[in-house]
């Protein structure tokens, strides 16, 4: 069988025939993880990718756009969108024998750059489902250290017990999301990540539905299309917000596992663009309407104003279901970016052995070591924001854009062409500078005894 990665004897480095030659080929088997070859569709792989975009990051993007004002908000989400289609881009056209964003660091930097990336990305799926729960237990029992200003559903309705509680919720929720993390292919998932698109979507549009409900009744707060610097200590807290949205396009380690199971795995590329496509449209649509219904009192997890004092004067039904409809949409997501926290946790710290789809006791453990610590970090850090700022300046910044960069100026293939590593040199660049600027602040505002986002939105 000849590869599409054999290069002829008449193609350049820099020429088109080499890049195409260096594509990957219709049909690979399987994952690192076991996972069955060639059976997805490319709407599967839409629904897939669009799930590990769309996540919890989508409740902090209304704040980000208080920080920053609703047009330069919306710049940025069409900005880091842009770059994540050109990152993926550049992860495809490198990658060659096993179907891995591990194998593809691992080729460019040898075994040190592989478990770097496995620490990154463990890190950066732990952070995140750890906010996935952390909104969960927002939005059934109320944000921690609120008090009365924001309960959770349940103690609205049933008022409080020790099982409307945060900690007997999230063991609930623990409970019902183990036979979606039990599943050992990706493909399983399609189903369940089609009806989160579905929910996001239905959450999109009620948030839609109440905002235009205020503007015309009078009660909407009208977003500011630049930024509030009367509001600011520096102009640099403005690149506190970057991480956020980065955070919310950061699914590249999803692409190999998704992308190996389609039956025509040229189509990545397109499933990729629609769904960056249709998150970013979702993306700014919430931003937008969550900015324009709670103003300036935008918390950092939106969902905590869809209460009983949102004071939109629509029925509380409604805020119930915005709030029920995306929590039950973060469950569904659980399982897909689980199974990557999974494959890369065992990459990482058993090495050669046989998939991990194939060893059903090393699967078991894995993942019930995983979910008791997810348990107890989320039971442990109340405030999202935090984490967000934290994990998007650091992990999430060297997954999406800087290792993705990094391959292209290695160019161990020979096919990069000049375009191709001032792109690179650019993500990199721009990812280094907001990052160490985002870090900074955040850091000062520790010292200073402050939490962005949060104080702002208690205003």
């Amino acid at each position: 069988m000849v590869s599409k990665s054999s290069r002829g004897p008449g193609m350049t480095a820099g020429g088109s025939e080499a890049e195409e030659a260096l594509l990957l080929p219709e049909h690979e088997v399987g994952d690192p993880a076991g996972a069955a070859p060639g059976n997805a569709s490319v709407l599967g792989a839409v629904f897939n990718v669009s799930t590990s975009v769309v996540g919890a990051g989508i409740m902090s993007i209304p704040a980000a756009m208080r920080v920053l004002g609703v047009a330069p908000a919306l710049a940025l989400i069409v900005g880091v969108a842009l770059l994540a289609n050109v990152a993926v881009d550049f992860m495809l056209r490198y990658t060659r024998g096993t179907p891995s964003y591990a194998a593809l660091m691992g080729g460019s930097f040898g075994r040190a750059g592989a478990k770097l990336l496995n620490v990154f990305i463990a890190f950066n799926c732990v952070g995140t489902l750890t906010v996935y729960l952390i909104i969960i237990g927002d939005v059934m029992s109320g944000p921690v250290g609120s008090g009365e200003a924001h309960a959770g559903v349940l103690p609205e309705w049933f008022g409080p017990h020790w099982w409307t509680g945060r900690d007997a919720v999230l063991v609930a929720a623990a409970v019902i999301l183990l036979p979606l993390v039990l599943q050992k292919h990706v493909d399983s998932l399609r189903y369940t990540s089609a009806l989160s698109i579905l929910l996001a979507a239905v959450f999109m549009l009620i948030t839609m539905g109440i905002a235009v409900y205020t503007v015309f009744t009078g009660t909407a707060k009208m977003p500011r299309m630049l930024p509030d610097f009367s509001t600011l200590a520096s102009p640099f807290e403005l690149f506190t917000a970057v991480p956020v949205i980065v955070v919310a396009f950061t699914f590249h380690f999803n692409v190999h596992p998704i992308r190996a199971e389609l039956s025509k795995t040229s189509d990545m590329k397109s499933a990729v663009r629609i769904s960056l496509v249709l998150c970013a449209a979702i993306y700014a649509a919430v931003g937008f309407f969550g900015f324009l219904l709670f103003g300036d009192a935008t918390m950092p997890d939106v969902l905590a104003n869809f209460d009983r004092s949102s004071g939109s004067g629509v029925p509380q039904a409604l805020n119930d279901a915005a709030r029920l409809s995306y929590a039950l949409h973060l469950v569904l997501v659980f399982p897909l970016l689980h199974y990557s926290l999974r494959v890369n946790v065992d990459e990482l710290l058993f090495p050669g052995r046989r998939p991990l789809a194939a060893d059903t006791r090393r699967f078991v453990a894995l993942t019930a070591v995983l979910m008791g610590l997810l348990y107890a970090l989320a039971i442990a850090i109340p405030s999202i924001w935090t984490l967000f700022q934290y994990s998007g300046s650091t992990f999430a910044v060297c997954i999406s854009l800087i290792f993705p960069g990094a391959i292209v100026l290695r160019d161990v293939h020979g096919i990069a062409k000049r375009k191709d590593k001032a792109m690179a040199a650019m993500m990199i660049t721009l990812a280094v500078i907001t990052s160490s600027i985002a870090i900074a602040s955040n850091v000062m505002s520790s010292i200073k005894g402050e939490v962005k986002g949060v104080s702002a939105g208690a205003k």
